[in-house]
């Protein structure tokens, strides 16, 4: 057994299993305590909710507590293992929200047998919670699953592994784009994998100025195009009406590569082929669609990004969703619309253009970090992201028209 791995079985187990807890927030040390906080006391808050469901904002804490449910279908690179398996990447994404927004979470497993009845067993709880962070479902059932479950739900439906990533990515290929003196709107890009993640992406970058004529897809079969007939409706929408059907054809002249599939898929040979001043993000987790060293290698005037911590322009999903969540908890969303996630990409890109506070560099392991090639996204643990991301998605919810309260005086000015 790797040390690694062992001390990664350690950290779950001790000295007490998992990673999250539940603490008390109200003091229960005398009986008068108790009386409050149970019989006879707490009737008086049910019967406020009763009157005014809007109440339980008040009276509990359900404006602060997220859900992070699965059914284990999609667990990070790791496939399909079941709900159960699941847990421990749940309550990881419980801790990284209570860790970066002080935000409440629980996770939820769901075992079903249809997608219709997980829909029905989220849409029945979710009334408990404050927003919902759907996580590690399969594509395509997640498209209808997020799709319904917004519908049906008076919370905000957040399906992270979609928008999440898209969110982030799009903030570092814009900015990537800007460093290499390129645009969004005249970009060519190529995006390797037609999943939950690289659809979402491709939909967020188009909302962003880049043109859906711009932008080849490919799956296992090659090129998404017109006249293919095994498409389903999320891939149709990416269908280009052309003659090109490998990924060299479609990585000739190319400006950006956005990979969200498998280790080891795209060739230097193809990297070779791109446009002067190219834009790479090879996403996949732990091991990307081309080692960095090897693009370094055969481009010298390329800015590259990973999923990885370990090189430049770490694609983190942490740099967004617990500040996103926040900032939509304390305007009451009714749900987290596009324009909060836009909002949420130009508050990522502009920080990452501002000087690097000492406190950052150091817990990043870094004597230097300015705008560049090697430095387009912040660092996940800049204290910065919350006050910025907050209060940039809480203003798009109100301007938009989905929150159901005002945004607090002086909200997250930092």
């Amino acid at each position: 057994m790797s040390d690694f791995r062992q001390k990664a079985l350690d950290y779950h187990a001790f000295p007490t299993p998992g990673k999250i807890s539940v603490e008390i927030s109200k003091p229960a040390e005398t009986a008068q305590d108790l009386a409050l906080a149970y019989s006879p006391g707490v009737a008086e808050p049910v019967r406020e909710i009763a009157a005014d469901p809007e109440n339980a904002y008040k009276y509990t804490g359900k404006g602060n507590l997220v859900a992070v449910i699965t059914n284990g279908t999609a667990i990070l690179g790791l496939g399909n293992l079941g709900p159960l398996a699941s847990k421990p990447v749940m309550e990881g994404k419980a801790l990284l929200f209570k860790r970066f927004a002080n935000i409440d979470s629980v996770d939820i497993e769901v075992t079903h047998r249809t997608t219709e009845e997980f829909i029905q067993v989220v849409a029945a709880i979710a009334d408990t919670f404050g927003g919902i962070n759907l996580e590690d479902i399969k594509a395509p059932e997640c498209f209808e699953i997020e799709k319904a479950l917004i519908e049906r739900c008076n919370v905000p439906v957040f399906h992270d592994d979609q928008h999440g990533t898209a969110i982030v990515t799009a903030a570092g290929l814009i900015n990537s784009l800007e460093v290499q003196g390129k645009s969004i709107e005249d970009a060519q890009i190529v995006c390797m994998g037609a999943g939950a993640a690289a659809v979402a992406c491709m939909q967020l970058l188009i909302k962003c100025g880049a043109l859906r004529e711009n932008i080849y897809m490919l799956d296992r079969n090659g090129v998404i195009h017109s006249r293919r007939e095994d498409l389903n409706e999320y891939k149709s929408l990416f269908a280009n009406n052309t003659d090109k059907r490998t990924l060299e054809d479609v990585m000739q002249d190319a400006d950006v590569f956005v990979g969200v599939s498998g280790p080891d898929v795209l060739p230097a040979s193809a990297v070779s082929m791109m446009a002067d001043k190219p834009v790479i993000f090879a996403c996949s987790n732990p091991d990307p669609e081309i080692k960095p060293e090897l693009a370094h290698a055969t481009r010298q005037d390329l800015v590259m990004g990973t999923g990885r911590s370990d090189y430049p322009n770490q694609v983190n999903n942490v740099l967004c969703f617990p500040f996103i969540f926040r900032g939509a908890l304390d305007v009451r969303a009714s749900q987290i619309n596009d324009e909060m996630k836009v909002a949420a990409v130009e508050a990522i890109r502009g920080l990452a253009k501002e000087a690097v506070p000492q406190e950052v560099l150091d817990a990043s392991g870094y004597e230097k970090l300015e705008f560049g090639p090697d430095y387009v996204i912040p660092k996940p643990m800049d204290p910065r992201l919350l006050p910025r991301v907050a209060r940039a998605v809480a203003i798009a919810a109100v301007e938009s028209g989905v929150a159901r309260a005002e945004l607090p005086e002086n909200y997250m000015l930092d």
